[in-house]
């Protein structure tokens, strides 16, 4: 069993030092067509599919990584991504 003693939590259930993936990694993101980015419509749809609140996620610039990694689909697998290379200086 894992040592959970060091664990943080806030109240909203994310760990402090999470990555937050926000807009503009949404926006920016390699994509698979001419344009970098990924569209809003298929952003909504992405979250209707898996049960995350798009409009809070708007109202509140982005996502916990966490909640993106725990669909485990790989067109957020691959947002969570870049925005890690981008809060490490390495991307768009």
């Amino acid at each position: 069993m894992d040592d959970l003693t060091h664990v943080t939590v806030t109240s909203d259930g994310t760990e402090p030092d999470e990555l937050f993936v926000t807009l503009e990694h949404l926006h920016s993101v390699p994509a698979f067509g001419a344009r970098p980015g990924y569209c809003h419509r298929g952003a909504r749809a992405l979250c209707a599919h898996y049960g995350l609140d798009w409009t809070e996620i708007v109202r509140a610039g982005g996502i916990p990584a966490g909640a993106l990694l725990a669909t485990g689909d790989a067109l957020a697998l691959h947002l969570v991504d870049h925005a890690r290379e981008v809060s490490h200086g390495h991307g768009g």
